[in-house]
C-alpha cells in the first residue's frame, strides 16, 4: 500500500539523481522557458512577469539550483564577485581590511573572492589573470606597493578588469586610472615620533621592510621626522619584511650589537614590533622600562600583549569598507580616515 505523501515531505527533485540541477532542469520544473529562467536567476536587466519570477524562484529553491557565475557574468558583464588581494591573511591588517570590504559586500549581496599574493609581483599577475575570467565587479589590491611602477603584466591584466567593466582599486600607489584608497602613513608615523620624543626618549631603532616597499618607507619617514624633530635620533634602521618573525630577528640582530637601557624600538607595524618585544623578553630584556617599544595600525593583539603596546590606531575595517564602496559607487570620494596614536606601556617614558 502507498502511503500519501505528507506536507513535512520534500518534493524528489526532477533532475538525476547525484547531479547538480541545472538551469535546464530549473525552467522545466517552472513551466517556463530557458530564457525566462536565465532572466531571473543570472541577473538581466530585462524585466520578467512577477508570476514568473515567482515560479522560477520556487522551483530553484525546491530543486536546490544555484546560479552559475559565469552565466551571470555573461548576462551582466560582469559577476556578482569582489575579488580582494592581500598580501598575507594571517597578517591581522589585511584581516581586518578584509572584514570592511566583506561587510559592504554582504549589503549589496555580493561576494568577496580573497587571493594571497605573497608580495610576489609574478605572483599577483598570475591571480589577477585567474580571477579576470570570474568577470569581477570590482578588484582591490590591498598588497602593499613598491616606488617602482606596477608591473607590466599586473598592469596588462588589471586594464583587461576594468575593460570589461570591473572596477579596479588600489591601495596607495597606483595608476591614474583606478582609484586608490589612502592611508596618511607618514603623518601617523610623524605624530607617533613626536609624542614619543615628548616622553623623553632620544635614541631609536627603526625595523622596516625592505626599501621602496611604500608603506613601510612612508611610516620609517614620518617617524623620523616626528621624532628627530623632537629632539630624538634613530640611531639605526634595521629591515626585513611584514612578518613577526622578521621583527624577532631583528631585534636579536641589535641586542647582540647592543642596545642602551632607555633605548626605543619602533616597528613599522604592531605584527613586527610584537616580534621585537619577543626578542627582548627571550634576551632577558624586560619589555617597557628597560627597552620600549611602539608600532603601528593598532590591531586587537596590540592591546593583549604584556605590556600592551604603544601604536598608532588605523580604522583598518572601515578602510576595507571605504575600498569597497569605492568598487560600487559611481560618485565615490574616499573619506578622511583619522589615525590617534595609543600610548600604552610599552612606552612609559625617561624621566628627566
Amino acid at each position: 500500500m502507498t502511503l500519501p505523501e505528507s506536507p513535512s515531505r520534500v518534493r524528489a527533485p526532477r533532475h538525476s539523481r547525484g547531479a547538480a540541477p541545472t538551469l535546464h532542469d530549473v525552467a522545466r520544473e517552472a513551466g517556463v522557458s530557458l530564457a525566462t529562467a536565465s532572466r531571473v536567476l543570472n541577473g538581466s536587466e530585462r524585466k520578467v512577469a512577477e508570476s514568473f519570477r515567482e515560479r522560477v524562484e520556487q522551483a530553484a529553491a525546491e530543486l536546490g539550483y544555484s546560479a552559475n557565475v559565469s552565466a551571470q557574468a555573461t548576462a551582466r558583464g560582469t559577476s556578482p564577485v569582489i575579488a580582494l588581494l592581500v598580501a598575507d591573511i594571517a597578517d591581522p591588517y589585511f584581516g581586518l581590511i578584509a572584514a570592511g570590504v566583506a561587510r559592504g559586500a554582504d549589503e549589496h549581496g555580493l561576494v568577496v573572492t580573497i587571493a594571497i599574493t605573497e608580495r610576489d609581483p609574478a605572483r599577483e599577475a598570475r591571480i589577477v589573470r585567474a580571477l579576470r575570467g570570474q568577470r569581477p565587479q570590482g578588484l582591490i589590491l590591498a598588497a602593499s606597493r613598491t616606488n617602482e611602477p606596477t608591473d607590466s603584466d599586473t598592469a596588462k591584466e588589471l586594464a583587461e578588469v576594468t575593460r570589461f567593466g570591473g572596477r579596479v582599486v588600489t591601495f596607495g600607489a597606483g595608476g591614474a586610472e583606478n582609484r586608490h584608497v589612502e592611508i596618511d602613513n607618514r603623518a601617523g608615523a610623524d605624530e607617533l615620533g613626536r609624542r614619543m620624543a615628548a616622553l623623553g626618549y632620544r635614541s631609536a631603532i627603526a625595523i622596516g621592510a625592505a626599501e621602496g616597499v611604500l608603506t613601510s618607507d612612508e611610516r620609517l619617514a614620518g617617524f623620523r621626522a616626528g621624532f628627530e624633530g623632537g629632539g630624538g635620533t634613530i640611531d639605526r634602521v634595521i629591515r626585513g619584511d611584514f612578518r613577526r618573525e622578521s621583527g624577532a630577528q631583528g631585534m636579536s640582530e641589535a641586542l647582540a650589537a647592543g642596545v642602551e637601557p632607555g633605548t626605543l624600538v619602533f616597528g613599522m607595524s604592531d605584527v613586527v614590533a610584537i616580534g621585537a618585544m619577543s626578542a627582548i623578553r627571550d634576551a632577558g630584556r624586560a619589555v617597557g622600562a628597560d627597552i620600549a617599544v611602539c608600532g603601528f595600525d593598532d590591531v586587537p593583539s596590540s592591546s593583549d600583549v604584556t605590556p600592551a603596546l604603544t601604536t598608532v590606531h588605523v580604522p583598518l575595517s572601515e578602510v576595507g569598507y571605504q575600498a569597497f564602496r569605492a568598487t560600487v559607487d559611481a560618485d565615490w570620494e574616499q573619506a578622511v580616515l583619522p589615525l590617534e596614536v595609543v600610548v600604552r606601556a610599552s612606552t612609559p617614558g625617561i624621566a628627566r
